[in-house]
């Protein structure tokens, strides 16, 4: 029997149509069957099982490159939110800016409104004052007339007066120039130009005589009771020149002629005048 079991049992094990046979006999051959079918769908849905849990694994690495792109779309999202706020926080600054500019415009037109308003107030004012220095200048014309008809009239007088002196020198039993000396002493320190201790004289510098002379005020001066020609003050000028190299500063220069003829007399006027110097002619003939 022990042979006959065993073969038996290697039958049921590698036979399988002895093995349903047999299942047959015993009544498991539909519950075999189900249980091969059952291992079947068993191994499928492991193999499905494993099948999703690899959809499952690559669903969750999808996921997960989702969450890393929705974490990086975030600070995306966070910088551009960051940008936007800078960028309104600079439209602030450039609205207020914008708004500085135009109150300082309006502070500029408020001004170069003033500027223009005081602008016409100086045209009007310097329009006045245009008519004012016309005015002036009108009354300055008609002073400068007068005052030329005065100098005329005192030139007249004055030479007069030397005309005169000439004659009452002789009575005074004086030179000319003595006299003249003597006179002008006088009128200086009536008007202060001389002091009371001091007098006009005549001296003679470097072998030069001079007829009139004051070191203090600095005074050259010639007297001539007659000049023929105008070589009287071309002297006068020199004499003032080696003067001035003397004592390193201008003299005052006197000329007094007590007669001249009329051309002479005009040309002499005519160097005085170029030369600032003080010419007095008594007579012209």
């Amino acid at each position: 029997m022990e042979p006959l079991k065993k073969q038996f049992l290697e039958l049921l094990d590698k036979d399988l149509e002895f093995r349903y046979a047999v299942a047959g006999y015993l009544g498991l051959s539909e519950i075999l069957k189900r249980l091969d079918d059952l291992s079947e769908e068993q191994v499928k849905l492991r193999e499905e099982q494993i099948s999703l849990r690899k959809e499952q694994t690559k669903i969750w690495k999808e996921i997960q490159g989702l969450r890393e792109e929705q974490v990086s779309l975030r600070k995306e999202q966070t910088k551009i939110w960051e940008e936007i706020r800078g960028l309104r926080d600079g439209q602030s600054k450039l609205m207020e800016e914008h708004a500085k500019i135009w109150k300082e415009i309006a502070g500029i037109k408020a001004e170069q409104t003033s500027l223009r308003e005081e602008q016409i107030k100086l045209r009007e004012d310097f329009n006045r004052m245009l008519k004012v220095v016309e005015e002036l200048q009108r009354g300055h014309r008609t002073l400068e007339r007068s005052f030329k008809r005065l100098e005329d009239r005192l030139d007249s007088l004055r030479d007069a007066m030397i005309s005169g002196l000439g004659e009452v020198s002789k009575f005074a039993g004086l030179t000319f120039e003595e006299f003249v000396r003597r006179f002008l002493t006088a009128q200086l320190k009536s008007s202060g130009e001389l002091a009371e201790d001091a007098k006009l004289k005549k001296v003679i510098i470097n072998g030069e005589e001079i007829n009139i002379f004051s070191e203090e005020p600095l005074i050259v001066g010639e007297v001539t009771a007659h000049a023929e020609t105008a070589d009287e003050i071309r002297k006068l000028l020199k004499k003032a020149e080696r003067i001035k190299t003397k004592y390193n500063r201008e003299p005052r220069r006197l000329l007094v002629v007590l007669t001249a003829p009329s051309d002479v007399a005009a040309e002499m006027r005519r160097i005085a005048d170029e030369n600032d110097v003080e010419l007095i002619i008594g007579k012209t003939a």
